[in-house]
């Protein structure tokens, strides 16, 4: 028992390895032609089977045409020599009277004969007309088959290469993921970007410093500008302090000296009165 389980389990593996061998060397679209090769040989080889039978049909047909018409023949034939018979003993010949009532009796037996072949044909011809009608219909179904069997081969090839394509992208797109150049391009933007950062910063920084510099420029100019405004006031002011008696001498000069000369009239007039 144990020794036919052991080689149950080998042929199922050597079943299984054949398998996958042939699925492996297995072409889809070769497989599927052949199968619309196969399929129009057996709807040819059906046609051909068909066409004989048909002849054959045809054939009994015509056989039974004629055993038709010759019985009818004959039924004549055996008419007129019974009529000849009547009309030879009707004149009193009985020998020729016997001879064509001998002629119909062979006329009725040979019509007789006709009779019963296009009577056994008639079984045989229905047989295989109601044979050939259902082998058409069947023809007809295997070429209506045949047709949805390209159909879906051509649909089935289709999907394989798309299929086919598809396995080839993607193959393409995991190769693209592991060697994906963008990872590369982030590493050394992220790189870039941390030195950008450093020259910033240190340009902020260096800014800083010389806006304190320009600053404390801006301050002492502005220092110097008030202490210089504030010395041009001093001398405004000192030159306004100097200048101020001088001019209050000058402005008070001819107020004396026109009083001096009103006093001067007044006396004047004070005497002659």
């Amino acid at each position: 028992m144990a020794k036919q389980s052991l080689f149950s389990r080998i042929f199922k593996i050597g079943k299984a390895n054949a398998n996958a061998a042939l699925d492996s060397i297995e072409d889809p679209q070769k497989m599927l032609d052949q199968s619309v090769r196969d399929y129009t040989d057996n709807i040819a080889e059906a046609e051909a089977a068909v066409a004989q039978t048909i002849g054959n049909l045809r054939m009994q047909e015509e056989d039974h045409k004629k055993a038709v018409q010759e019985a009818a023949t004959w039924g004549n034939k055996a008419l007129a020599a019974s009529n000849k018979a009547e009309e030879f003993l009707a004149a009193g010949d009985a020998v020729n009277a016997d001879k064509f009532n001998q002629l119909a009796t062979v006329a009725i037996q040979r019509q007789m004969a006709s009779e019963k072949t296009a009577a056994g044909l008639a079984p045989s011809i229905a047989s295989q007309r109601e044979i050939v009608e259902k082998l058409k219909t069947g023809l007809t179904t295997m070429k209506t088959k045949r047709q949805e069997l390209i159909s879906k081969r051509d649909e089935l090839v289709a999907r394989a290469r798309n299929a086919k394509t598809q396995g080839q992208m993607m193959e393409a797109v995991k190769a693209l993921d592991l060697s994906d150049p963008t990872s590369e391009i982030g590493r050394f933007e992220s790189k870039i970007r941390a030195d950008e950062a450093k020259v910033l910063g240190a340009s902020e920084l260096a800014a800083s410093s010389l806006d304190s510099q320009f600053a404390a420029l801006e301050d002492l100019g502005e220092n110097t500008e008030i202490e210089a405004r504030l010395a041009a006031l001093k001398a405004t002011s000192n030159n306004i302090l100097e200048e101020a008696p001088a001019a209050a001498a000058a402005q008070a000069a001819p107020e004396l000296s026109e009083i001096e000369a009103r006093l001067a009239a007044m006396k004047k007039n004070s005497s002659g009165a």
